[in-house]
Order: structure tokens, then C-alpha cells, then sequence
């Protein structure tokens, strides 16, 4: 990981720091922006960048009375995409995101847990920058072995919200970008502001699915990631069956699906475009063969581990 240190370190040697105007620690701005998006309410304008293609979205955030938090997100370039979240929750979407909408949730802030990433990335103050006129505080969370990406991180240093994060792997190349624009944390939102287009449609809530303990394990995993949610979806008969099991490390995050296979004629792959990697491993499942496919933000190497340590749980031993 030093060649992805010594890339921020570099860039950002030359930025004066002030150090009365900021917080100890990188861990205590992180743990400013686990807060800062329950607390401000903004509106503005943002580009994305991933797999060298560009969008801009406009935004609007606002903290109701209650607490709740709505959200309306709109490309403005392309075709029309538009969705409105509560609480994080899906209200509405429109047709032409539906396909897409695993990209788009991507630039929701998580709700970091710091102390618990400490442990497998060095959290460091890099220095200051601004970002959409906004003062903002640089900060690196580089990872501290092979299994996972870096990122940089400016905060607004007035709300602590996230101006800018740009994902890393160690030699220090961009893989994806997320970066206001513009952005108003000061003007009231009107309830025009957060109405949906007739193009949104409504989503219907889902009921929570009950936990399911899946006989498929991973004999191997990245240090610090875990098991956080399993799915069973069974189909009309064992070869439409599939599980899907996402792991993470309180950052990073990959998920992993079994499906039964029609025929063992189907090829491996290996693949990796941008951050995204994709790969595919054919196993023996109770019924047949299956197809193991690990999907996310992680390096090929990490997922090529974790495909290949898949396996059945050994069933308890009959007394």
C-alpha cells in the first residue's frame, strides 16, 4: 500500500494545514460525517465518474421536523433518471433507472464505523482543499493490505458533509469519482423542490424477508469482512433456485451468488471494469453444478479468493 500513500502524501504535501480549525483526528472528522447527513439539509449539483464515463445529478436534501431525511436525486444529462428516497428508502423511481439502481445507491454516504476501520485502513489528515467554494479537509483512508481500494475523502469543513470522495487502488489510479459542483447548505427547500416527475414511479414497499442461514460458506475472507446479509430466493424447481450472500468490511462491500447451472458448458470468467469486478466460478452444489459469481468494489485478487473458498457447510455429525 506505500505507493498509493506516497500518491495522496504528494499531492497534497504542499496544502498548509490549520491545525486549530481541525478536529484531532481523521477518525473524529468520520465520525462528523456519519452525523452530517442526518443534520443539514442542502441542495446542489454533483458529477459522477466511473469506468471513464461522466453524469451530472442535481440534488436535494432536506431534514424534516420528525428527523426524517428526504432525498431527490435527477440526472440532468441523458436519459431522464430520477428517484426520491425517505429515509433512505426508495419512494419512487423512474423506468429508465431501475436497471441501474445498484450504481446510483452506490453514492449514498454508509454509516461508517471508524474505530472499526482503523483496523484494516490508516485513517490520515492530508491537508485542506476547496471544493465548489466550500473550505473542505482532506482525508486518506489507505488500506492496509492488497484486499480492499483507498479513498480520499474532502469534508466541508462548516457541516462535515462529503464535498468530493475519489476511489483509489494502490498505484493511485482513479477508479470513481464523486465531486460537487455546487452546493447551498443555507437556502430553505421547498416542498416543490423534493416533488417527484410524472416519470417516477412509485416503488412498493417490500416486506422484511426473514433470516435465512445458507449452507454456503466463504473458507476464506478479506481480514475484517463479514457475513452482513444473506437471501434465499427459490424458484419452481432447484435449478431456478439462488442465493446471495454480501459481505463487508464496513466500506467495501462484494456479494456473492449461487445459482444452479442448466449445463456445465458455461465458461468462467474473470473480469474487473473500473472498481467493478466480476468473477465467476462453476462448483458442485447438493443438486448439480452451480455457478459461484462474486460482484463489487474489491480487487480481482480478493474476489478470485473469495470464489474460490466457497463451499457447503459439513452437515453435524448424526449422534
Amino acid at each position: 500500500m506505500r505507493r498509493l500513500g506516497t500518491f495522496l502524501l504528494t499531492a497534497w504535501l504542499a496544502v498548509p494545514v490549520q491545525a486549530a480549525t481541525l478536529p484531532v483526528t481523521a477518525q473524529a472528522w468520520l465520525e462528523r460525517l456519519q452525523t452530517a447527513e442526518q443534520q443539514h439539509s442542502y441542495q446542489g449539483t454533483f458529477v459522477y465518474e466511473r469506468n471513464g464515463s461522466f453524469s451530472t445529478h442535481a440534488i436535494w436534501h432536506r431534514v424534516e421536523a420528525n428527523g426524517q431525511v428526504r432525498e431527490r436525486l435527477l440526472q440532468l444529462d441523458g436519459p431522464l433518471q430520477e428517484m426520491v428516497r425517505l429515509d433512505a428508502q426508495l419512494q419512487c423511481i423512474s423506468t429508465q433507472q431501475v436497471e441501474q439502481r445498484a450504481s446510483v445507491s452506490g453514492l449514498v454516504v454508509q454509516q461508517l464505523q471508524p474505530a472499526q476501520l482503523a483496523a484494516h485502513y490508516d485513517l490520515r489528515i492530508l491537508g485542506q482543499s476547496r471544493v465548489a467554494g466550500h473550505a473542505a479537509v482532506v482525508l486518506a483512508l489507505l488500506p492496509r493490505d492488497q484486499y480492499r481500494y483507498g479513498l480520499e475523502l474532502h469534508l466541508d469543513q462548516q457541516t462535515g458533509l462529503a464535498l468530493k470522495s475519489l476511489l483509489l487502488n494502490e498505484q493511485g489510479q482513479l477508479l470513481e469519482r464523486f465531486q460537487f459542483t455546487q452546493l447551498d447548505s443555507r437556502s430553505e427547500l421547498s416542498d416543490a423542490a423534493l416533488q417527484p416527475g410524472p416519470d417516477c414511479l412509485a416503488v412498493a414497499v417490500a416486506p422484511v424477508a426473514p433470516a435465512v442461514v445458507s449452507p454456503w460458506q466463504a473458507a476464506w475472507l478479506p481480514p475484517g469482512f463479514s457475513l452482513s446479509s444473506t437471501e434465499q430466493h427459490d424458484g419452481q424447481s432447484a435449478s431456478e433456485s439462488l442465493t446471495w450472500l454480501m459481505f463487508s468490511d464496513g466500506l467495501a462491500r462484494f456479494s456473492v451468488f449461487i445459482e444452479a447451472l442448466p449445463s456445465t458448458e458455461v465458461e468462467n470468467l474473470h473480469r474487473q471494469l473500473g472498481p467493478t469486478v466480476l468473477v465467476s466460478q462453476q462448483m458442485q452444489g447438493v443438486s448439480g453444478p452451480v455457478m459461484v459469481t462474486v460482484v463489487g468494489e474489491v480487487p480481482l485478487v480478493a474476489a478470485e479468493r473469495v470464489a474460490l473458498s466457497m463451499g457447503l457447510a459439513a452437515e453435524p455429525a448424526t449422534p
